[in-house]
This record gives C-alpha cells, structure tokens and sequence, in this order.
C-alpha cells in the first residue's frame, strides 16, 4: 500500500531530543527528524508548550534557527505549534503545563514571539474562556493561522463562540481534563456538539481507552478525526528521565510519560505509525483509514495555513507492508528504505 507522507501536528519532542530545551541545535533536530521518517511522518508542526514571554522567545529563536540550518528542517517543518500559553490554569485542564506562566490572549506576544523567525506560528492552541481569546481567534484566523480549543474549559456557548470566530480544530481531544467533571456538561461534550470542529486524538491506548476513543470517533465523524502523537523527547527512546521545557518527565516500561514525581501525564512516547496499527488493531478504521487520519486530513487542516504564507509542501510517498510497518519513503529529494522491522535502513537520493 501507497500512501502520502504522515503529518504530525503536534510533536514536543522525539528520539531523545527536546524542542522546548531552548538549547536545540541543527544536529539534534536532524537525529530526531531522521527518527520520525521511519515512522512514515514527512511533514510535522514543532510543538512549544506553556512558558513565561522570555521563555518562548528564546524556545522559537533557537528551535528556528535549528531547523533552519539542518539537513531535514526545511524539508519537514513548515512552521510551528503554539500550545499555550493561553490556556486554563484551573488544575486539571492545565495538564502538565506550568499554569504560573498562562496568562490572557495576546496578539502582541504571537507577534513578539515570531519576530524574525524563518518559519511562521501555523497554528496556536487556546481555551477560549480565557480573557481576549475570542478576540485573539479571529485575529489568528483572520490572518491564516489554524486555532485550535484545548486545555480549556470552556460549556457549550464558550465553545460555539469560539468556533464562530474562527478555532476550526479541537486538540488532543479527551485529554487536558480533571479527573471529575460534570457527567454531560463539559468540554469535551461541548466540543463534540460542534459540528465545525475537527478534532485530534492521541491513540496510545494510554491517553484514552479504546473503547472511549471509539466512541469519540463516531462522535466526530472519521472525516473529522486525525490521529497526533503529541510526542516528547521520550518517543522513540528508552524509559528514563527526559526533559519538556524547564520540567523533568519520564517514561515508564509500558510508555507512559508523566512529570516526575507526579501522577499527571506529561506529552506522549507514541509513534504515529504506531498509532494506525493501534486503531486497526482495536477494530475503530481500517487501514487506508487509519492512514488517511495521519496524512489527508491534517493536511488538509493546515492546507489554508500554508496557503496564505505560499508555502508548499514537497512531494512525499509511504510505502507500507500489510501490517503497516514503513517499507521505503520519498520526500522531495531524499529516499530511505526499511526492508523490515528492526533490520538496517538504507538512505540514498531519488534518481
């Protein structure tokens, strides 16, 4: 089976490496890069979670200049993921995100925080109970940004209101939740009542059950679902202890991540060619589904993002096993071949 590249629209971290360090270099970037093309991923959105202004700033210029000056960055990272940091800081919708550092809506920091960046903010994440966040979401959609609702806790008229002005996506949907909340009347109800909305998932088994995720996949419709990793620099790497941003996490046996010390999960070591088999497997698409849930549809997410900036992405090809393990992958100029799980990959340029 054929297939277009997979995209990732939210990726912290991968193989080791941690794009919130602020001390990212080319090198790191390429040796995390080269990680997710094995998995089939050709196109993701760096992800910088909830930080302090100063803090961002210097996480954007040095991840920018990172992905500016590697081998694979300008193939793979068309622009980036803003998670936070207006988002709630009511504890348990503020998921592992320091809620000191959230703040209201802002259009003055995005702009801030962009300032001489190579690449653009594609896409920002919200709560929009916050304070400016409507106001905030049709600047950003106005100027071609994706917004996205998540860490939120926003009812049913938060929700429409900000779909009306312009959030188009719901992000790790299930998740960034307390552990008790009101049986009906919540966020995640309120979100799927939206017709509008897109939503993102996180299918490790681990962030939902299957059988909940099930259920919230023909909630949102498969048209309008699309599978993330919301990978850490613990993805594609051994248990231990790692770093997200100015926070210790780690990784347990079964691939759990959480901070250190703490029962909260902290970001995923999910890989997202992983994360098709998992839906197969649990009987929730089928292949060409579970594929189309990784390429297509969050392609066609950012598609107007990419757009109003002209930027194009390079043409990029899977080829797939039965078991949808990655057999070989073009992506512009580049070509690598995995004859098997676990064997030697060959790297090479396309004819």
């Amino acid at each position: 089976m054929r297939s277009a590249g997979l995209v990732d629209l939210q990726v912290n971290g991968f193989a080791g490496v941690d794009f919130n360090s602020g001390t990212i270099s080319p090198g790191d970037l390429d040796h995390a890069l080269e990680a997710m093309l094995a998995t089939g991923v050709t196109t993701c959105l760096p992800t910088i979670i909830t930080a302090y202004p100063d803090e961002l700033v210097a996480r954007f210029r040095q991840l920018d200049a990172a992905v500016r000056d590697s081998r694979l960055g300008p193939l793979m990272c068309p622009g980036y993921h803003l998670e936070g940091p207006f988002l709630s800081p009511i504890a348990g919708f503020s998921g592992c995100h320091p809620p000191e550092a959230m703040t209201a809506a802002d259009p003055a920091l995005i702009a801030r925080i962009e300032a001489g960046l190579s690449r653009p903010i594609l896409m920002v994440t919200l709560a929009p109970e916050i304070s400016g966040a409507l106001a905030l979401a049709r600047v950003l959609s106005a100027a071609g940004r994706i917004v996205a609702l998540g860490h939120t806790a926003a009812g049913f008229e938060e929700v429409a209101a900000a779909v009306t002005a312009g959030a188009t996506l719901s992000t790790h949907l299930g998740n960034g939740m307390p552990q008790t909340t009101h049986k009906l009347v919540n966020p995640i109800f309120a979100q799927l009542a939206e017709d509008r909305l897109a939503a993102t998932f996180i299918a490790d088994g681990i962030h939902i059950h299957p059988g909940a995720l099930k259920v919230l996949m023909r909630a949102r419709g498969m048209e309008r679902t699309i599978l993330v990793t919301d990978a850490v620099a613990a993805a594609a790497a051994p248990p231990g202890r790692y770093r997200l941003g100015g926070t210790e996490i780690e990784r347990s046996v079964d691939g759990t991540v959480r901070l250190a010390g703490s029962g909260l999960l902290a970001g995923s070591s999910l890989l997202l060619d992983q994360a098709l088999r998992n839906v197969v497997a649990w009987g929730l698409a089928t292949p060409g589904e579970a594929i189309a849930m990784a390429s297509d549809r969050p392609r066609a997410v950012i598609a107007p993002a990419l757009a109003a900036r002209r930027i194009d992405l390079p043409e990029a090809e899977v080829t797939w096993s039965d078991t949808l393990d990655v057999r070989s992958l073009t992506l512009g100029p580049l070509r690598r071949d995995y004859p098997s799980p676990g064997n030697e990959r060959t790297e090479g340029e396309k004819a």
